[in-house]
This record gives structure tokens, sequence and C-alpha cells, in this order.
């Protein structure tokens, strides 16, 4: 589920089945951010794996900043680079 704002995209990844369909609707949805714009990732966990491929398919491009870390909910926001 994926709400936007004017500058700001929440995706709760936690409602999507199956888990191989979380990181395509969230690196379309980063293809779509303007410069400076962000989205917020909720999780259930960690997402240190989607971390490093954003470091390979977007490196420089974007920024990572963890809002919430856990137990039960982590959420991140991740910019595109201006």
């Amino acid at each position: 589920m994926s709400v936007r704002t004017a500058s700001e995209t929440v995706i709760d990844v936690r409602q999507i089945l199956p888990r191989m369909r979380r990181h395509p609707l969230i690196f379309a949805t980063f293809g779509e951010l303007e410069p400076s714009d962000a989205l917020v990732l909720v999780n259930d966990h960690d997402p240190w794996p989607l971390l490093y491929q954003f470091n390979v398919r977007h490196p420089g491009a974007f920024m990572w900043r963890y809002e919430e870390e856990g137990p039960d909910v982590w959420r991140i926001r991740i910019t595109r680079a201006a």
C-alpha cells in the first residue's frame, strides 16, 4: 500500500504478499520521485538487503535515514538526491 503527499510517498510493505513484489514496487516508486522528494518505507524488519541494492543501483542518488528501528516496525526515509 502506498500513499502520496506533496513531497513524500509512504509504502507499507508489511501487507504486500508475496514478498518478491516488495522491492520492484519500492524501486519503481523511487524512480518516480522528483529530486529532494522522499519515500517512507514501513516494514516489519530491517531492510538492509534493500539498502545494499540501492547502493548498487543508485550510488550517490539517494539518502537513507532510519526513523524507527524496530523491533516490530521499521520506518526508513529514502530521499532522492537533489
